[in-house]
């Protein structure tokens, strides 16, 4: 094969590994403060809202 076929077909993949990535990273769950856990900020201090207020 040509070198250059070679370095464009190395870039592409890279490119599709990369995108893969992101959509991968995107999709999945966040195992931290994904659920309104509250393990690293304290909302002690905040005013609820009082619904029709």
């Amino acid at each position: 094969m040509n070198f250059q076929i070679i370095i464009v077909i190395a870039l592409f993949a890279a490119a599709l590994f990369y995108v893969g990535r992101m959509v991968y990273k995107s999709l999945t769950a966040k195992t931290s403060c994904g659920s309104n856990c509250k393990c690293s900020v304290d909302f002690s201090k905040i005013d609820q809202v009082k619904p029709g207020k």
